[in-house]
């Protein structure tokens, strides 16, 4: 932790990275942000204490670049980096869709690069960052990702063939299940409840799923006849998912999460 890093991009991502490596132990000495606007720069030295520095400076100063920003802006990003950033320095991106080789091909040769797909539940330290090698890239450049990455959740490596497969389950994850929240919400109005009520008991119900998942051990089938009753309430609602095809939709829908991503990392966004 005595390494300079540099978050590049202080986006809700880029902020929740900042936050989680201070409370990891990182000093705010060494570490630096580049925004756009000089209003968040005070902000963010307000609240974590850190110095906003240009993209060149940041290049020039830091050991590890965090480049948090929006995939659209990551050519402009490292056209503006390239001659700064030598081969010495690890660069992690968390861009979706960016590839290792895409940033590799725009900076000095040999210079590691590390691909990480975060998902938004880094914002209350509960993320899961997936986490790839580029080509140049070491185990301990790994690690240092990890480092950082595992101050707001939990990391997992995969080759970076498996990237979209991941952002497909992980990256756009959260997303499903907050519409199934919001129509089992809508479900539990139609059967009467005010809808705050129903809110509570299905956000509760999901944490509660979410916990025992991950604790007990246990494989979701398992766990799911475990609730399941002979002729009971469960079976009967499950019998009218499997009815519907909610398990096929599921299949489908993260199918095309998968194949978007494969198109937006090669460049037909």
């Amino acid at each position: 932790m005595t390494q300079t890093v540099a978050v590049l991009g202080t986006g809700k991502i880029g902020e929740a990275l900042l936050s989680g490596m201070i409370r990891a132990g990182w000093r705010p000495a060494n570490l630096l942000v580049t925004t756009r606007r000089s209003e968040r720069a005070e902000e963010l030295h307000s609240r974590y204490g850190v110095d906003s520095v240009t993209n060149a400076e940041a290049a020039k100063r830091a050991d590890i670049l965090i480049l948090a920003v929006k995939p659209q802006d990551m050519g402009r990003l490292l056209d503006e980096l390239a001659e700064h950033v030598t081969a010495d320095r690890l660069v992690i991106s968390a861009a979706a869709g960016i590839t290792t080789a895409f940033i590799e091909d725009r900076l000095t040769a040999s210079t590691p690069v590390v691909r990480v797909m975060p998902n938004t539940p880094v914002l209350v330290d509960e993320g899961m960052s997936v986490i790839s090698a580029g080509s140049h890239a070491t185990t301990e450049h790994l690690a240092a990702a990890e480092a950082i990455f595992g101050g707001v959740g939990k990391t997992l490596r995969v080759p970076e063939s498996q990237q979209d497969a991941a952002t497909a389950l992980s990256g756009s994850g959260p997303a499903y299940f907050y519409f199934l929240v919001e129509a089992m919400t809508d479900a539990g109005i139609l059967l009467g409840l005010p809808r705050a009520q129903a809110h509570d008991l299905i956000v509760q119900a999901a944490i509660g799923a979410a916990v025992m998942l991950r604790d007990s051990g246990e494989h979701p089938v398992k766990l799911r006849e475990a609730v399941t009753s002979p002729a009971g309430t469960t079976i009967s609602a499950i019998r009218e998912l499997e009815n519907h095809g909610v398990r096929a939709a599921l299949i489908a829908a993260l199918e095309a999460a998968r194949d978007r991503s494969r198109e937006l990392a090669s460049g037909n966004g």
